[in-house]
């Protein structure tokens, strides 16, 4: 749903699946100092919004849910993936509940499919799934603010922020006493520098938990049946995921940022190498200068310089080979 907020001044539109809120609001770096200071706001009004009520909701869930949430407090966060029974990621869900509903908000356009699979899993349990979308925004303060929520808004707390969950018609009220507002590309510059995985960035149609650094965040490894979770078990007790998540520096003197999918090569292969990787994401960062997120072949070497294209980059791990 495309933001209101866009009409503010400077606000230059994202693209891709981000297209419906701003990329920034004129000045890309101020945005993200005041978001490490712990000011202002992020609108995230495009994610998707799904709720779940009644009795036995945490039950359900947690016999869907890569994490245990059957005892899950009220107004604690929590973070959880649905897989295929393949074990490979198919959802991600971002969830707090307030004593009588879950609340979760997932990404752009993923809400109707996830739904869909909710539904058919309902069977006798005492549950009611809604989308809520249209009516509920999704706003993040960044680690630090002292904004006061406003009253009524379910506030989901993290160690990188809150996610307020707003009626949709107070977005451009909230917006005018919470100021100044930061665009999606500042979000997602301190997301890369804190190696955070994004469904749909980070992942593929092939990507297990693993290889992203999701077990334990978001999947648990001690709690009953879900879909996919003898891959998860047996990756976990047998074996090593293919594919790593890096961190990677990227040469600075670069004008532009290799885009995602661009591979990545050992750099002492050549300019003929074979691609052992891709970028995932790539941001500009205040402090840190071009930095991007990138899966790789889980054998590389992890002292190893790459390159991505022609941009010479040096790996930080996040996923241990």
């Amino acid at each position: 749903m495309k933001s209101p907020l866009l009409s503010l001044p400077g606000a230059v539109p994202a693209e891709g699946v981000d297209e419906d809120v701003a990329a920034h609001y004129g000045d890309l770096f101020r945005e993200q100092r005041a978001l490490a200071d712990g000011t202002g706001f992020v609108d995230l009004s495009h994610r998707g919004v799904i709720t779940v009520t009644g009795d036995d909701r945490l039950s359900w869930l947690h016999l869907l849910l890569t994490q245990h949430v059957s005892e899950l407090p009220v107004g604690q966060a929590t973070e959880a993936l649905i897989l295929s029974a393949n074990g490979h990621i198919e959802h991600a869900l971002y969830l707090v509940d307030d004593g009588t509903t879950v609340w979760a908000h997932v990404e752009p356009g993923t809400q109707e499919a996830l739904l869909a699979y909710l539904e058919s899993m309902k069977f006798f349990y005492r549950v009611e799934t809604a989308d809520r979308t249209a009516d509920t925004a999704v706003v993040h303060l960044p680690a630090g603010s002292i904004a006061e929520p406003p009253q009524g808004a379910v506030v989901r707390e993290t160690p990188y922020g809150r996610d307020l969950f707003l009626p949709r018609a107070n977005l451009e009220a909230y917006a005018e006493k919470a100021g100044p507002a930061a665009g999606i590309l500042a979000y997602e510059a301190l997301r890369v520098e804190h190696h955070r995985p994004r469904l749909g960035f980070e992942t593929d149609h092939r990507t297990i938990p693993h290889e992203l650094g999701w077990i334990g965040t978001a999947v648990h490894l001690q709690k009953g049946c879900y879909r996919g979770q003898e891959t998860v078990a047996r990756v976990q007790n047998l074996g090593k995921p293919p594919r790593r998540l890096v961190f990677l520096h990227l040469d600075g003197s670069e004008v532009h940022l290799p885009p995602a999918g661009t591979g990545i090569r050992l750099a002492d292969d050549g300019p003929d190498g074979r691609r052992i990787g891709f970028i995932t994401t790539s941001a500009r960062h205040h402090e840190l200068g071009p930095v991007a997120l990138a899966l790789i072949k889980r054998n590389t070497p992890p002292d190893a310089p790459l390159v991505a294209d022609t941009t010479a980059a040096s790996q930080e791990l996040v996923v241990e080979p």
